[in-house]
């Protein structure tokens, strides 16, 4: 991956549907050279999707919060299943410390989080936090190394 590959990254989670020729302009290339890239970085698995941001405030999701759980590793063929379908997880990650999971949730009400939490219990202790505020936003991987400096970052 060359310098011009990271541009396009970079322009692509700022906003993935600049168009090819906004792109080529950025980049100085033609748009079907811009275009084979992309595709190249999307068979290479390094670009895997496109997603539209979104405001669960707006949605009427108005309780964000993180539930750490400790699982017995005998149960992750029964829990993966499970979480998966689960609508209102955000993102589940397998961790360190002293839980083993840690789940990111989204629902409309505390009472519907507090029976949702209630449910994940038999799988193992949890502890949860809400979400007050959100300094940081999600964002994308800074695809620049620290001795590369892009003067349009």
């Amino acid at each position: 991956m060359d310098s011009i590959d990271k541009k396009i990254l970079h322009l692509l989670q700022e906003n993935a549907r600049l168009p090819l020729k906004y792109l080529a302009n950025k980049v100085f290339l033609s748009s079907p050279a811009v275009s084979a890239r992309i595709e190249r970085l999307e068979n290479a698995k390094i670009i895997t999707g496109y997603h539209a941001a979104v405001d669960p405030i707006m949605l009427g999701y108005h309780v964000t919060a993180f539930i750490n759980m400790s699982l017995d590793p005998k149960q992750k063929p029964v829990f993966y299943p499970y979480i998966e379908s689960c609508k209102n997880v955000l993102e589940c990650n397998c961790v360190t410390g002293a839980y083993s999971m840690l789940i990111k949730v989204a629902f409309e009400s505390t009472m519907e989080l507090d029976a949702f939490i209630g449910q994940l219990q038999k799988y193992g202790k949890t502890e949860t936090q809400i979400v007050f505020s959100t300094p940081v936003k999600p964002r994308g991987i800074d695809v620049y190394s620290p001795d590369e400096e892009d003067t349009e970052q």
